[in-house]
């Protein structure tokens, strides 16, 4: 097991610091990622689109991110954490204004009558430029891309940034408040952007979440650093991979050789993409669409309330769970905390599918929601937030989480965007909850191969 590390006066209070901006901002990043679709019930009253037009989009985001955080991955590996997120907030600003102003664009709103399968389009919205909606949503979807692109470069700087502070021993715990950041995201992109839209109109909800990331960005600017070094103090040995000599200066192929050469990594990325299928599916995308058709519930409505509160809180304390039990129980081994995770995954799609067929109502799937994200945060940020940096390590942190992040929404991308849109359109929600199950289980085997595992090429016991 590491030794815990000796930290110099002041250093855990200039850490905290850096951690809250460059936090903040990856949580306003969540809500400039996840404010479409929470609005999603409601942009398809305002265009007039189906479900499979709403795939579009969410096709688009996490294809065009998946690929980005690829190709970025070493870019901010090389430029570093902070530039690289100020460069990504200046175009998610830019984009999330210009999808709020392309309300513009309807000349005349939809009719629409009935509701899920008896929801009938009566007459189509009129578009500027003579476009069907279903061409606007192609439009739009090509904004969204391009939001894609500039998001991608919150979860490389946070992760090659936090790699230069954390020791391995804090991973475990640091994968969990990585997590409590994701969920703050969603909070704020699943509770309180329709909370905006109830107030005004919904494009409000994707300018008033700009305002924020221009916020925390100017704040990033002033006064976070990349290293303890840049702060003044002394090297900081982080106990993770090594990868060339202290002080030495590694070029980015090396860094992505490294990172890419190893079964462990690709073992870990492919365990990344199983989580994808169930995180895009269910968690982070379409479950407001099924509490409006399945349980008539809206944005502001308490059942649709607590069901988003109790994703991030559960998924809050599945993060502290699992990472603290990585830490502390399993020696920094996150193989076998993911593991568990999968597992839970897996039990609770299906209790979420049997409270739907044994008619429990809405407070029953709202529960199993919550279940679910407890089990998806806590592995994904033991993978995203602690893997990446353990085997990645200070000079790859980037590039390993580009990996892992990169290829959960690369693939997951037309499963849980086309596909899920023709499943929920043409076979309901019922198919929809069980859909990913076999990917948990997948991701379970796969994780199980690298149990003993620890970073620097060890295993337990040695």
């Amino acid at each position: 097991m590491s030794a815990a590390p000796a930290f110099a006066d002041g250093y855990r209070s200039r850490r905290i610091l850096n951690w809250m901006l460059v936090g903040l901002l990856y949580a306003f990043f969540y809500m400039t990622r996840y404010n479409y679709t929470a609005l999603g019930p409601l942009l398809l009253d305002a265009f007039g689109w189906t479900k499979k037009d709403l795939s579009f989009l969410e096709t688009a985001m996490p294809f065009i991110y998946g690929l980005s955080v690829l190709v970025n991955a070493p870019l901010a590996d090389k430029i570093g954490g902070r530039k690289a997120f100020l460069i990504g907030a200046v175009g998610v600003v830019v984009f999330n204004i210009l999808f709020g102003l392309c309300h513009l664009l309807v000349l005349a709103p939809p009719v629409i009558t009935g509701e899920g399968k008896a929801r009938v389009i009566v007459t189509a919205a009129q578009i500027a430029g003579g476009l069907t909606p279903r061409q606007l949503a192609y439009v739009l979807s090509g904004v969204w891309a391009c939001n894609a692109y500039f998001q991608s470069f919150g979860a490389l700087s946070i992760v090659k940034i936090n790699a230069q502070w954390f020791h391995t021993s804090e991973r475990g715990t640091f994968g969990a408040i990585f997590g409590v950041l994701i969920r703050l995201g969603l909070v704020l992109g699943f509770s309180v952007v329709p909370f905006i839209a109830s107030l005004l109109p919904w494009y409000w909800g994707f300018w008033i979440p700009a305002a924020g990331v221009t916020l925390f960005g100017v704040l990033t600017w002033a006064y976070v650093v990349e290293t303890p070094e840049d702060a003044g103090f002394p090297p900081f040995d982080t106990g993770d991979a090594l990868m060339g000599e202290p002080g030495e200066r590694v070029g980015v192929l090396v860094v992505v050789k490294k990172v890419l050469s190893t079964r462990t990594m690709w073992t870990i990325a492919l365990a990344s993409v199983m989580i994808g299928f169930v995180r895009r599916s269910v968690v982070d995308a379409w479950w407001p669409a099924y509490f409006k058709e399945v349980h008539h519930v809206q944005g502001s409505d308490a059942l649709y309330q607590a069901t988003a509160w109790g994703i991030a809180l559960a998924g809050i304390a599945g993060g502290f769970t699992l990472g603290i039990l990585s830490d502390r129980v399993f020696q920094t081994r996150r193989a076998p905390v993911v593991v568990m995770g999968f597992l839970g995954m897996a039990t609770c799609l299906a209790l979420f599918w049997g409270a739907d067929a044994l008619a429990l109502g809405g407070v029953a799937a709202c529960l199993c929601m919550a279940l679910l994200s407890f089990f998806v945060n806590g592995a994904h940020g033991l993978i995203g937030g602690a893997a990446s940096m353990d085997f990645g390590g200070r000079r790859g942190a980037a590039t390993a989480a580009g990996l892992f992040d990169g290829m959960q929404y690369f693939f997951a991308a037309p499963f849980t965007g086309l596909l899920v849109g023709w499943i929920t359109q043409d076979y309901g929600w019922q198919v929809w909850k069980l859909w990913p199950l076999p990917f948990a289980l997948v991701g379970a085997a796969v994780m199980a191969t690298l149990w003993n595992v620890l970073p620097r090429g060890r295993t337990a016991g040695h």
